[in-house]
C-alpha cells in the first residue's frame, strides 16, 4: 500500500530528497507520492519532520 502525504506537510522536501525511487514530487499545497511508483519502504516518514507521510 502506498504511503500518502497528509496535510500536516510543511513543503519542506525531505521526503522528496529521501525517496528512493523518486516517487514524491512537490504539488500545489503539498508534496505528493505518485502511487505507482511508491514501494512502500517508508523512507519518506523516517525523514519528515512533521510525519506527513502516512500508509494509505
Amino acid at each position: 500500500m502506498a504511503y500518502k502525504i497528509n496535510d500536516d506537510c510543511i513543503s519542506c522536501g525531505a521526503c522528496a530528497d529521501g525517496c528512493p525511487t523518486d516517487a514524491i514530487t512537490e504539488g500545489d499545497s503539498k508534496y505528493v507520492v505518485d502511487e505507482e511508483k511508491c514501494i512502500d519502504c517508508g523512507a519518506c516518514a523516517d525523514v519528515c519532520p512533521v510525519s506527513a507521510p502516512a500508509q494509505a
